[in-house]
């Protein structure tokens, strides 16, 4: 890492980083992995597969996605989504799956290349300029051939339309904050965050070195991406 390289916790959000929101988050968040599953189990998830998950959180997708594989890394910056994962995976007796406190831009891979990276919710929190820069770690990281899978707040819209569609995504926001994200909490994201267009996170993506095999987009305010390293 060089000197001008920033302090990522600086970018992880301060809820992030309290466990009293971190114990809640599950159920805020409301994730459902098997979507995302059966996704990779097309594109050849299975027994001997090393999968690495940027970001994750409490570890929903980890925890699932463990049982199907051979290795899982998981990867977060904060230290109370870290400890969380850490106290899930003894729970669950997931011998297979390593929990790593870093980011985007100070994780270094060890042993053999994945097959499959996974990041969801996490490249908002990152400036367009490192965006690029961890996508690119991400494509060093997978073998050639390997799969990338993204979701994020990647808005679908060109900026002359923005204030209609944002107003249509506010107002679709939920009213408790227990069971998803109010719309104070997504106009804070706004100002505060660094999601990005589809046309500009597509360029990324191709730039960093990945071909995109499938896209899908959800109110014009959140996309999913399968990828594949070139």
């Amino acid at each position: 890492m060089t000197t001008w390289w920033p302090d990522e916790t600086a970018w992880a959000g301060a809820e992030h980083l309290d466990a009293a929101y971190v114990a809640a988050y599950e159920a805020k968040s409301g994730y459902d992995p098997s979507a995302d599953l059966d996704a990779l189990g097309e594109l050849g998830l299975g027994p001997e597969s090393v999968v690495v998950d940027l970001a994750p959180g409490t570890g929903v997708f980890s925890a699932a996605v463990a049982p199907r594989c051979r290795q899982v890394v998981a990867i977060d910056v904060s230290p109370a989504m870290t400890a969380a994962l850490r106290t899930k995976r003894e729970a669950l007796g997931l011998e297979n799956l390593t929990v790593v406190e870093a980011g985007f831009l100070s994780y270094a891979h060890e042993g053999d290349p994945a097959d499959f990276a996974f990041c969801r919710n996490a490249l908002h929190q990152v400036p367009d300029f490192w965006k690029g820069i961890a996508l690119r770690r991400i494509h060093d990281v997978l073998r050639p051939g390997g799969v990338l899978r993204v979701l994020d707040l990647v808005f679908d819209f060109e900026p002359a339309e923005a204030n209609e569609h944002i107003a249509s995504w506010l107002a679709g926001a939920v009213e408790d904050p227990a069971r998803g994200f109010t719309a104070a909490e997504l106009a804070t994201h706004l100002r505060t965050e660094y999601s990005t267009y589809t046309w500009l996170f597509e360029t990324l993506l191709e730039r960093a070195g990945f071909s995109i095999l499938e896209r899908s987009t959800r109110r014009s305010a959140y996309a999913a991406y399968t990828c594949r390293r070139d």
